[in-house]
């Protein structure tokens, strides 16, 4: 049974809130990742380079709000961008 300390309460509406709002953002840098590889497994660089950039913004916001360890997102942003400069060289 939860406690019922009013502090308690307050603390596990806060956690809940926090919680949906980190999984919106989640769930941005996720589908940005995710459009990127598309268009890079389709060959498109012309589609792929406003992608990445949406993806590197939406990265560095995710890792500024403390959604993601800012290494984490550095790690993400160096892989998607050797995927698009392998590409773009080729």
């Amino acid at each position: 049974m939860p406690k019922k300390k009013l502090s308690v309460l307050k603390r596990a509406r806060q956690a809940e809130k926090r919680h949906q709002h980190n999984l919106s953002i989640k769930s941005a840098t996720k589908t940005a990742v995710s459009k990127v590889r598309k268009a890079l497994s389709e060959n498109k660089p012309d589609d792929a380079k406003p992608a990445l950039f949406k993806a590197v913004k939406v990265l560095d916001k995710a890792a500024q709000k403390g959604v993601l360890h800012k290494k984490t997102a550095a790690r993400k942003k160096s892989r998607l961008m050797r995927q698009f400069n392998k590409l773009s060289s080729s």
